[in-house]
């Protein structure tokens, strides 16, 4: 094991996985709205949450989010414009490879950065209850890493799950640390059937695998040298300066428990004591919103009669149920998923099916965010799109151009500053602009109150990618 040393304390750091959409949260997430920024519960999306529960411990300073370049850019302007800034770092992968060659590039840019750096790894969309024994717990993880150890975190179980994978724990605890069980792991087990996974509850000493680490930077990439050398091999050439995407795409596809932790010694697990979720699916809603006492988990504006064990979550249209049992219905303003609560794990599936047929339902909302705003898709048809706008008080759009389209802009409520080539106007409820094709423009809202308008785009061509950014508060890509 690797003695700690008396004159330094290492610095802990934190990277946390985000580079998934959650699919199995259709219709609410979308690859333009991941699961991660969701507000599932409270005020504040799933994310930001996650960043926040680690502070004081790990400041958002010294947090990194490993992503891939669409979700960085979504993330950065998340976080920056969604209420308090956050400003972490970002790790940006060429290709999604799994957890092993993300937590491994995430140690490699910690260890340039600081050689004694100690790491906690998250994954960017779980709910934890409870944010102080959650920290007492790291804290423990973190005395425990300094001594060699891969720590990971069991999640007691509550009920025979198979939506997860098991950690076995030997059943004399190496060590405690501030009152916390430091047990060495005797072995890591596959999302068992309903027959094992009672079994396991019974025995006693599975625990849930959370997915949560902490460990040296420099201790996990020894051990990605000793057994998985391809890895290692591959961030040692982006180390020496070698091409990024090239020595990725050459690593091997697999997670850090069947490429390490299955294999390592002093890998050793902390059974958690803080409320958890991974909300790997739509039948996690249960475990983080009481049910009513029918065993229903209602959102939204919802009538229901005789329904029970089901999950019925409108919008702003109503929904009417009679009679469910045992079933998910989501309604969202462009799509609605119904299924039974026993096929939850196959909405992944459905949106692959959704890509397929090119169906945009399975890429964005209707009302997208934007930092500025958003803008809500009313209708579309051959060669026109109509939207309403709305822009945030003192925010601007970016000034932009289109090849493809010209633009009609109708105010519906406050203010619009608009430039339109070199001429300034202001225009205000009633009135109307013309924006030509290849004409550079902005919209701005002076104002102290929200500015709302009607867009009628026309042209041969309406995509969103359809923009040529030439100045932007807040440094989105020049194009798209």
């Amino acid at each position: 094991m690797n003695k700690r040393s008396s004159k330094t304390v290492p610095v802990f750091y934190a990277a946390i996985l985000a580079g998934g959409i959650g699919s199995r949260f259709w219709p609410l997430s979308r690859e333009s709205t991941p699961k991660q920024l969701l507000k599932v519960v409270g005020d504040e999306s799933l994310l930001k949450s996650t960043i926040q529960r680690l502070s004081p411990l790990v400041p958002h300073e010294r947090v990194v989010i490993v992503t891939n370049a669409r979700q960085a850019e979504i993330i950065r302007l998340h976080l920056a414009y969604d209420g308090k800034a956050v400003s972490p770092g970002y790790i940006v992968e060429p290709v999604g490879k799994n957890t092993a060659p993300a937590i491994g590039l995430a140690a490699l840019r910690l260890l340039e950065k600081d050689p004694e750096a100690v790491m906690a790894v998250l994954p960017a969309d779980h709910i934890i209850g409870d944010a102080k024994p959650f920290r007492d717990a790291m804290k423990a993880a973190y005395t425990a890493a300094l001594d060699g150890h891969l720590v990971t975190f069991g999640v007691v179980p509550s009920s025979p799950e198979t939506g997860y994978g098991y950690i076995k724990a030997k059943k004399t605890a190496a060590r405690k640390i501030d009152g916390y069980a430091i047990r060495p792991v005797e072995r890591f087990v596959e999302k068992p059937d309903i027959k094992r996974a009672r079994q396991y509850l019974r025995d006693g000493g599975y625990y849930w695998n959370s997915g949560i680490f902490v460990w040296k930077a420099a201790r996990i990439l020894e051990e990605m040298e000793r057994h998985l050398p391809d890895i290692y091999n591959g961030l040692m050439e982006i180390r020496a300066g070698g091409d990024l995407n090239e020595a990725y795409r050459q690593m091997q596809s697999i997670s850090i428990d069947h490429g390490i932790l299955e294999k390592a010694a002093g890998v050793v697990v902390i059974p958690a004591d803080f409320p958890w979720s991974d909300m790997g699916s739509w039948n996690s809603f249960a475990d983080v919103i009481k049910p009513d006492e029918f065993g229903n988990v209602v959102k939204g504006r919802v009538v229901d009669i005789g329904s029970a064990n089901s999950i019925i979550m409108g919008c702003d249209r109503a929904v009417a149920t009679i009679g469910l049992k045992d079933f998910i219905l989501v309604d969202t303003p462009d799509a609605t998923l119904v299924c039974p609560k026993e096929r939850a794990q196959e909405v992944k599936d459905l949106v692959t099916l959704l890509k397929k047929k090119g169906y945009a339902e399975h890429e964005e909302h209707r009302t997208v965010e934007r930092p500025w705003g958003s803008y809500t898709l009313l209708e579309k048809g051959e060669g026109y799109k109509i939207k309403k706008i709305s822009v945030h008080p003192k925010r601007r759009l970016s000034l932009q151009t289109h090849k493809k389209r010209s633009e009609h802009w109708v105010v519906i409520s406050g203010l619009a500053r608009i430039q339109r080539g070199e001429e300034v106007v202001e225009i205000g409820v009633n009135q109307s602009t013309y924006i030509p094709r290849g004409v550079k423009h902005r919209l701005e809202n002076p104002g102290d109150a929200a500015l709302e308008i009607i867009e009628v785009q026309s042209g041969d061509y309406l995509g969103e990618d359809d923009i040529e950014r030439h100045e932007d508060d807040f440094e989105r890509e020049r194009v798209g």
